[in-house]
């Protein structure tokens, strides 16, 4: 039988190349918009996560940048916490509220449905984070629209 001859790991060691880039990086034209849209099951997943970060990246390349919460989606932008809300569980727990909320403090907009908010979901308008702006379910196919029509970058998100 063989023998492993390689020392063991330890705490520091690289196991990748984190330094190469192979891509060029990529900022956006004076006046370029990016879309990012939820319709997922929040919290089922990283995708809430990822894709807040994901947002953030784009408009810190220079995207005026929107979060468009629909569906599903819009739990990931209703305030959270126990025992009271804003207060975390566990470590990570309010994690997709902060990266939210940060992503609103550096201006980024963020728009969610009302129909899947109340209807589907039985939340109003007072449940939202601070700075969320509740659309019309009419409005959710035009803002989408109107990003293509500006030739925006647009990141759908789809999970069941």
């Amino acid at each position: 039988m063989p023998a492993v001859t390689l020392p063991k790991h330890k705490e520091g060691d690289f196991f990748v190349d984190y330094e190469e880039k192979v891509f060029e990086d990529g900022k956006a034209k004076p006046g370029e918009k990016a879309l990012v849209t939820f319709h997922t099951v929040a919290f089922e997943g990283s995708i809430g996560l990822v894709n807040m970060l994901q947002a953030t990246r784009l408009m810190r390349k220079g995207f005026d940048t929107s979060v468009l919460l629909y569906g599903p989606g819009v739990l990931l932008g209703v305030q959270r916490g126990f025992p009271k809300l804003a207060s975390e569980a566990f470590p990570g727990h309010l994690v997709v509220n902060q990266k939210i909320g940060a992503f609103m403090a550096e201006g980024g907009k963020v728009y969610a449905c009302r129909f899947a908010l109340q209807a589907l979901y039985g939340h109003g308008e007072p449940s939202l984070i601070p700075g969320i702006r509740p659309i019309s379910p009419l409005d959710v196919l035009d803002i989408i629209l109107l990003h293509k029509r500006d030739n925006a970058f647009i990141l759908n998100t789809w999970t069941l």
